[in-house]
């Protein structure tokens, strides 16, 4: 059986401001903003795939199944998934094209990061009475570890987050911790897009043209392989 086993001696205070990141095809995001914003894999699910999946079947199926614990009878796939930070290991799995279960293989240069604030992102679930919670691993983990309070975040392993080598297996656990937001996420917290290059640049503010709310499109390769 597996056990999450969290290395005291890297915990560190969560950074402020905290941010989340979710990360997207740029084709998603025309539907997303038509949308007013994210919807989770269940939401997308019954009303159609999103335009480009970019993620892995198996486990999208695995966290329609698995439970949220704090809230009996929610699931992982009922809730917008982000990461506390960019350049995640699923877009390092996205970049390298060679995990077996990936269908997609456009590489990392059309995938956008959608940059949030953590806690203007809580203050709105809470005013919009929206569940929410964490994890300290990766959610479609079956041994994930959930907690569900703000003060909670700094057992967060900061420090694996934002490690740039993860081949440890415990810096590859922490740094999957993410943030989820159950069912829906508007598209006004949406604070900063991060992209590779011009061309998914130009690609973004094409979509974003009809928007009556844009944010800023950034080239940050920082956040790239």
């Amino acid at each position: 059986m597996w056990a999450f086993v969290k290395n005291k001696n890297r915990m560190t205070a969560r950074p402020e401001p905290t941010q989340i990141y979710h990360i997207t095809h740029v084709d998603n995001l025309a539907s997303i903003i038509r949308d007013g914003g994210l919807l989770s894999d269940r939401e997308m699910e019954a009303r159609g795939a999103p335009q480009r999946a970019v993620g892995m079947s198996s486990i999208k199926q695995r966290r329609m199944q698995l439970p949220v614990r704090h809230y009996p009878g929610d699931v992982v796939g009922e809730y917008v998934p982000f990461y506390f930070c960019a350049r995640s290991i699923m877009l390092y799995l996205l970049h390298k094209g060679n995990h077996p279960e990936l269908t997609y293989h456009g590489g990392q240069e059309p995938i956008v990061h959608l940059e949030l604030d953590l806690d203007r992102a809580v203050r709105w679930a809470d005013e919009s009475e929206v569940r929410w919670v964490f994890t300290l691993a990766n959610a479609g983990a079956r041994y994930a570890p959930f907690r569900s309070q703000l003060d909670q975040l700094n057992e967060v392993d900061w420090a694996s987050v934002v490690a740039d080598d993860f081949r440890s297996p415990d810096v590859k656990e922490g740094k999957q911790a993410e943030f989820l937001i159950k069912h829906f996420v508007p598209w006004t917290l949406v604070e900063r897009i991060g992209v590779y290059s011009e061309k998914t640049r130009l690609k973004a503010l094409d979509a974003l043209g009809g928007a009556d709310l844009a944010p800023p499109v950034d080239i940050l390769p920082r956040w790239y392989f």
